[in-house]
């Protein structure tokens, strides 16, 4: 088989001379040249750092550079995705430092624990090569980094035994240089399940100035740290996350997740462009389910839908906020220079609005919908004022609002609302299509 079908044969390692990363750019080709793997089931997963510069080296594959620490859950995602729609077969293979390990550390224990079909191939070096040699979590002890100068003093975390502890199936711990490396590979991609393989290499920018390192001193630290290396744990005993899956959906004694209907489609809206809303109101009161509600409505309709929320870093108190941009078109941009309309339901709401600066952005044709009971400084636009609270109750005054907003500006079908109640459960659709009347109600005397 060409070596053209996986690295570029061409390609001119961007490496520094004797770094790691070169041997195993040749030994995962010769790996997947081992397997014989169709080059689009592979799916090349890099980091952010000097790993991440194999992209470009393997044409042949789909590749994704990722964020810093978050290719693993980046290629998890993907392997999920290959399981549940059923499309595969695809492989996730991820190439990440020892830097982007330790920042995305749960990510790699949440794939072990799920045994998703993902290869993560771990370059350690010992230190962050790309921004200047700062140490890790995997740094060995008195090994001197640019934020160590004295010599690390801090354990380094043993990888091969923390994942062995999420029940990872496929563990192997190898030297870059090491000639059998590309059959370890082979071995972690053709395993039907998480695999990782962490390989230790020498940073020749910043590892070996700054200590006496060779490829002979490597493996002494290696023995000094207790690392058993060359071992491999490969056990087949846990299902993967695909036959896991396989067996919940076609195993009829399995307890099956329960299944949500899809939204009804109606007819009747009238939007001829986007239009951009916001909610605001008290944590707990119901705010961003109320403006799902319209998303659900919107969407009933055909229309395409974005929903943002956002909320203080507590839960039960303070302000609760939420988005809605509506449109007949694809929604390319979902920011809110100027809404369209304002629903206001309570003080806490009204002072996040003001804090936030949606009240100064508000145009002379923003409808702003608020509680009577609001006292609210001088705001642009057409102000209807209705009690929400009083009449409706503080936790449907924000869905009672968009009702009364939707009779004024009838832009969704009342059937709307049939489709968005369709899923809600039998208990809770009576208050809500109470909260709906009412804000009708409300809004024949604004």
């Amino acid at each position: 088989m060409a070596e053209a079908r996986y690295l570029d044969a061409s390609a001119k390692l961007p490496y520094c001379r004797g770094c790691g990363h070169a041997g195993v750019v040749r030994q995962l080709s010769r790996a997947l040249e081992k397997l014989e793997l169709a080059p689009r089931s592979i799916v090349l997963t890099t980091d952010i750092g000097c790993v991440g510069l194999a992209d470009s080296l393997f044409p042949y594959l789909h590749t994704v550079h990722t964020t810093h620490g978050r290719s693993t859950a980046f290629a998890t995602g993907m392997a999920l995705a290959d399981v549940l729609l059923g499309s595969g077969p695809l492989k996730p293979v991820v190439m990440i430092g020892d830097g982007g390990a330790m920042i995305g550390l749960l990510h790699l224990v949440h794939a072990a624990q799920l045994n998703v079909d993902v290869t993560v191939l771990v370059h350690n070096n010992f230190l962050f090569g790309m921004t200047g040699g700062q140490h890790s979590a995997l740094t060995p002890l008195d090994f001197v980094t640019a934020t160590t100068p004295g010599g690390n003093w801090t354990p380094p975390l043993d990888l091969v035994a923390l994942l062995r502890a999420a029940h990872a199936g496929f563990l192997a711990r190898k030297f870059a240089t090491d000639s059998d490396l590309y059959e370890t590979i082979a071995e972690a991609i053709a395993f039907p399940g998480f695999a990782m393989v962490e390989i230790l290499e020498l940073c020749t920018a910043y590892g070996t100035r700054w200590n006496e390192l060779t490829g002979s001193k490597l493996k002494e630290i290696a023995e000094l740290q207790g690392y058993a290396v060359g071992k491999t744990d490969a056990s087949l005993e846990r299902p993967s996350f695909r036959e896991m899956f396989w067996h919940l959906t076609h195993n009829s004694h399995a307890p099956k997740p329960a299944k949500r209907q899809g939204v009804p489609s109606v007819e009747g809206a009238t939007l001829a462009g986007e239009l951009r809303l916001v909610v605001a109101g008290s944590a707990g009161e119901r705010v961003q389910s109320a403006a799902g509600m319209l998303a659900q409505a919107g969407l009933a309709c055909g229309l395409y839908v974005t929903q943002k929320n956002d909320n203080p870093v507590t839960q039960g108190s303070g302000f609760s906020l939420s988005e809605v941009c509506l449109s007949p078109r694809p929604i390319e941009y979902t920011g809110m220079e100027v809404p369209d309309v304002v629903i206001i339901a309570s003080d806490d709401g009204l002072r996040e609005l003001h804090a936030n600066g949606t009240l100064a952005h508000c145009g002379p044709d923003t409808l702003v919908l608020m509680d009577s009971e609001l006292d609210a400084p001088p705001i642009p636009g057409r102000i209807v004022r209705l009690p929400l609270r009083k009449s409706a109750t503080p936790a449907r005054a924000a869905l009672a609002g968009i009702a009364a907003w939707l009779a004024l500006s009838p832009v969704l079908p009342p059937a709307a609302w049939d489709a968005a109640l369709a899923n809600v459960p039998p208990d809770r659709q009576r208050e809500l299509f109470e909260a709906l009347r009412i804000g009708r109600e409300l809004s024949e005397s604004a």
